[in-house]
């Protein structure tokens, strides 16, 4: 018996990364999943991003696990886009219980002439991705009045602007970041009452990706300062996804059943100091 016999979760940038890591521990104990990516380049995003094939991987490893899935390739920007991945997914495998809002980029400087794009495209996808997700599912939860577990996940820097650069990349993540909390607040006062809960994640740095790639590390070694400021209080310099996912299965879980309207931090003592 698994802790999420019988539920269906919902999550967004479940290409790779975390979004893979935390379909398939759901998908371990006992979930079905409804995934959804962009799967392409965002033009102000130096790294590459997801892949068709990265998606098909996660279909590989959770379809591995016995476990049904349907993947979609959608824009979490455009909530049409969301939506149809939704309803596709409902249509196979039923009512979904948990929604991971999951789908983030980040951008240390931009060398566009003018930054403000990259600024847009962060808020855009790190914030109002995240509404979009949410509201896609919210609607049904409530008129199946079964209530439901909703995990958004912030950041470090959703508590904190330590460590940023300047750059409007950084400032507009931080940005994007403490409004996920906004958003969490605002959603757990309104769903609660329906038993749905809604809390965050706030994730140091995590070995994924979207931090292991040549632009990042060509960044830290251009600026060490950068990486002290965002150090660990911890001896660890990142965390791994499955970190989050665990924390995650737990507030989704009947473990976290009373839990709602939390900023949950697994930061290695990042934010203590």
């Amino acid at each position: 018996m698994g802790k999420l016999d019988g539920k269906v979760a919902f999550i967004s940038g479940a290409a790779r990364g975390q979004g893979r890591s935390h379909a398939l521990r759901l998908a371990q104990e006992g979930a079905n999943i409804i995934a959804f990516d962009l799967i392409d380049q965002v033009g102000t995003i130096d790294y590459p991003m997801s892949t068709q094939e990265d998606l098909d991987e996660t279909v590989r490893q959770i379809e591995a696990l016995d476990r049904r899935i349907v993947a979609k390739k959608a824009d979490v920007r455009d909530f049409s886009q969301v939506k149809a991945a939704y309803d596709a997914g409902v249509a196979e495998l039923g009512p979904v219980d948990i929604v991971l809002a999951n789908a983030g980029i980040a951008q240390l400087g931009s060398k566009e002439p003018d930054p403000l794009p990259t600024y847009k495209d962060v808020i855009d996808i790190n914030l109002n991705g995240v509404f979009n997700t949410v509201h896609a599912v919210a609607p049904d939860m409530i008129e199946r009045g079964q209530g439901g577990a909703i995990v958004l996940t912030s950041s470090t820097q959703g508590l904190t602007g330590r460590g940023a650069d300047g750059s409007v990349a950084a400032t507009g993540y931080a940005a994007a970041k403490h409004g996920v909390v906004g958003l969490m607040h605002s959603f757990a006062n309104s769903l609660s009452p329906h038993n749905i809960r809604v809390n965050t994640v706030h994730p140091t740095g995590v070995r994924t990706p979207m931090v292991m790639n040549e632009v990042i590390g060509h960044y830290i070694q251009e600026n060490p300062e950068a990486a002290k400021m965002t150090a660990n209080l911890m001896p660890v310099d990142l965390i791994e996804p499955v970190d989050i996912s665990n924390a995650i299965l737990f507030l989704v879980s009947d473990d976290g059943g009373y839990i709602t309207g939390v900023t949950l931090p697994v930061d290695a003592g990042f934010l203590v100091r």
